[in-house]
């Protein structure tokens, strides 16, 4: 029995193995899994015309579809180095808008074979060197007018001091004003363009460096009177042009972080824990809305009418910048606040 028993279990097993075993013909004809094919990538050939003759500039061949126009623009200088990248515009159209240079050549409406036109801007220079020039102009002209120096008044007035403290009073929050905009150049702002024309720097320094000498040269005068209400006016003045000043500084430290060194991300600016950003909930510039009231402050303290000139000028020009930046908010962002007005609550 137990060698029948035996024998009839080993039986089962050798049948059990048999049926499990994989056959020689079943392992050999196992397949590896199959290498994924790589994508062939399209390469873009890229013309570059003249945007007023349309003449042939530049071929550009095997360009990569993720390039941007920044790399197209770099190699366009490769060929012709009198260009430089941030001389450069380069559109879809001759007449149309310069295209961002983080564009990327695969998400423009062109196809592989892609013509821009190109736009000479002329001579660039970087907008921190324009902000220090436009800035210390009127810092030391402002005090060659308070220090009286020869040839400006008469010869008795050369180095005299004024009798009014409304005079210092007023050298020492002009000086501030362009000291914080000189530091803030320097250590806040960041652009979101590197450089601007070489032309537009005679303009701008001559709005401001012609009339920082025009107030000066009336509130600095031997002949100036104060203002007609005396010192409460003064004092008023005062309390408005420092609160407008560190609410202008407070609006720009905010855009400051709103923007992470070396980009060029953009986001809406919202109020912060700091009061005076509180502002953003009804104005799109509010560092506008602050620097109007900084002038009109100093309107005030000196009663003098061309600083009341000045501030009416500046706030034309302000007006204009603060409608085309809330322009492009509401463009670009679909849920923008639409409470808010560009530069004053309410009203404009």
């Amino acid at each position: 029995m137990d060698a029948l028993a035996l024998e009839a279990t080993g039986s089962k097993r050798a049948s059990t193995a048999g049926l499990t075993a994989p056959l020689p013909s079943q392992a050999s004809t196992k397949r590896k899994p199959a290498k994924k094919a790589k994508k062939a990538v399209v390469f873009f050939e890229v013309e570059i015309l003249d945007a007023k003759t349309k003449d042939k500039l530049c071929f550009l061949d095997k360009v990569e579809p993720n390039a941007t126009i920044g790399e197209i623009k770099s190699m366009f200088h490769k060929s012709h180095p009198q260009w430089y990248p941030a001389r450069q515009s380069i559109r879809l159209d001759p007449k149309g808008k310069s295209l961002k240079d983080e564009d990327v050549l695969q998400h423009l409406p062109v196809g592989t074979t892609a013509t821009f036109y190109f736009r000479d801007l002329g001579a660039q220079i970087s907008w921190v060197t324009v902000f220090l020039t436009e800035y210390t102009g009127p810092l030391v002209i402002y005090l060659m007018f308070y220090f009286r120096v020869p040839f400006i008044y008469a010869s008795k007035y050369d180095f005299t001091t004024s009798k009014h403290w409304v005079v210092h009073l007023a050298c020492m929050c002009h000086s501030f004003h362009y000291v914080k905009r000189l530091l803030e150049t320097l250590f806040v702002h960041r652009f979101s363009h590197g450089t601007m024309p070489l032309r537009n720097i005679f303009k701008n320094c001559t709005y401001y460096w012609g009339f920082a000498a025009w107030m000066a040269y009336y509130i600095n005068h031997p002949l100036y009177t104060p203002p007609i209400y005396g010192e409460q006016q003064i004092r008023l003045a005062l309390i408005i042009f420092l609160f407008c000043q560190i609410g202008n500084f407070s609006i720009h430290i905010a855009l400051r972080n709103l923007r992470p060194p070396g980009s060029k991300t953009r986001k809406i600016p919202y109020p912060t824990k700091n009061p005076f950003t509180w502002i953003f909930l009804l104005v799109s510039c509010p560092n506008y809305t602050y620097e109007l009231g900084s002038w009109l402050g100093f309107t005030l303290m000196t009663q003098c009418l061309p600083v009341a000139f000045f501030t009416l000028v500046g706030f034309v020009q302000m007006t204009v910048w603060a409608k085309g930046k809330h322009r492009s908010y509401l463009k670009e962002f679909r849920d923008y606040p639409p409470l808010r007005s560009p530069i004053l609550p309410f009203i404009l």
